[in-house]
């Protein structure tokens, strides 16, 4: 290895972070949800490491539940989007998947279909997010229709919050209430609840929940360190100074001089950039560790490389620098870059070197 840029995931970590959201219900079942090349820990190790309890889990499309089913893992994968193509179908039973169906097209392809084996479907309902599901006036309607289909094995029901990771929202009691009513007459299991659910809404557990971020050590409530304290963050993402240079008040740092000392600064240069998926919106400031001493980053991020500072630090050329992980939660770092831990975790590129603990 030659460039030092590293992101190291700890498999046991995302164990550990799986048994404690089984354990918020622990009669209850959870699907492990691995979209997004699991959050970009990666899915076919995440999945490898979590067969053998995870109950299932879930991805996006089929695309990324093929990728599992190659690497020979054989337990339930729940397709959030459903299915874009009919011909998709086939693929589903044959690899014994479950489908989520979110709309009328979906509903009427599987009634169309020759299927050599019924299918374990999961029907979307719209509870106020209006990004896919079936409207109230329209679920029953769809539910007595699957449930008459010969192609089709099981049924359970489903939605999704939008703001329960915001305990002041009214929108989570609004959405619980909704989904209560319209699927009353709709005897079946059910799955509600998110990772922020999962942590502190018990009447939305029911039959499956769906842990995503918590999976991978970040919670949800970024202003509350309880839930946070419950986790193990999985993901670390490291290099090292390259370069360290002595700067005077008045000189400029990085791309058109956004920051420029006000005292004398010593700077470390660090391979780190916005191709490797460090945030080119990163703001001057955002926190850094330096050989585990807390620092901050100076000037713009660039492409392959960024500014930190190493005033009054014990650090030179060859200086470990953490921009997130264990010892420098995500969750501190995002707002810092005007997004959310779920978009660092995933941003990290292929040229990054990838070390797997556990």
């Amino acid at each position: 290895m030659a460039r030092p840029a590293t992101v190291t995931i700890d498999l046991d970590a995302i164990a550990h972070n799986y048994r404690v959201a089984k354990s918020q219900a622990p009669a209850r079942k959870a699907l492990a949800v691995v979209k997004a090349n699991a959050y970009g820990h990666g899915a076919i190790d995440v999945a490898r490491k979590l067969e053998t309890e995870a109950d299932g889990f879930a991805v996006a499309c089929i695309e990324e539940a093929l990728e599992l089913r190659e690497a020979g893992i054989r337990n339930p994968i729940l397709l959030l989007e459903g299915f874009f193509q009919a011909d998709e179908l086939a693929d589903i039973g044959r690899h014994d998947l479950w489908t989520v169906v979110h709309n009328q097209a979906q509903l009427d392809a599987i009634a169309r279909a020759d299927l050599s084996a019924p299918l374990n479907v999961w029907l979307k309902l719209d509870t106020g997010m209006h990004r896919l599901g079936f409207a109230p006036d329209a679920y029953r309607a769809a539910y007595r229709r699957l449930k008459a289909l010969p192609q089709v094995r099981s049924l359970t029901l489903m939605s999704h919050f939008t703001s329960a990771e915001d305990p002041a929202s009214p929108a989570t009691r609004h959405q619980l209430e909704r989904f209560e009513r319209v699927s009353r007459d709709c005897p079946s299991p059910r799955s509600f609840a998110n990772s922020a659910a999962t942590m502190t809404l018990p009447e939305a557990h029911h039959d499956w929940q769906r842990p995503g971020i918590i999976l991978y050590g970040a919670s949800p409530f970024v202003a509350d360190p309880e839930v946070q304290a419950q986790l193990k963050p999985a993901m670390t993402l490291t290099s090292e100074v390259i370069a360290v240079r002595e700067l005077r008040p008045g000189e400029a740092i990085g791309y058109n001089g956004t920051w420029v000392c006000e005292a004398p600064t010593r700077v470390g240069t660090v391979a780190m950039g916005y191709a490797d998926g460090y945030p080119r919106q990163a703001r001057n400031g955002t926190p850094v560790l330096v050989n585990g001493q807390r620092s901050r980053l100076l000037g713009r991020v660039s492409m392959d490389m960024l500014m930190v500072d190493l005033t009054g630090l014990e650090a030179g050329v060859g200086s470990s620098v953490e921009f997130w992980g264990r010892n420098l939660l995500a969750n501190e770092v995002a707002p810092w870059c005007d997004t959310i831990a779920y978009t660092l975790f995933t941003g990290i590129t292929r040229r990054v070197h990838r070390r797997v603990l556990g």
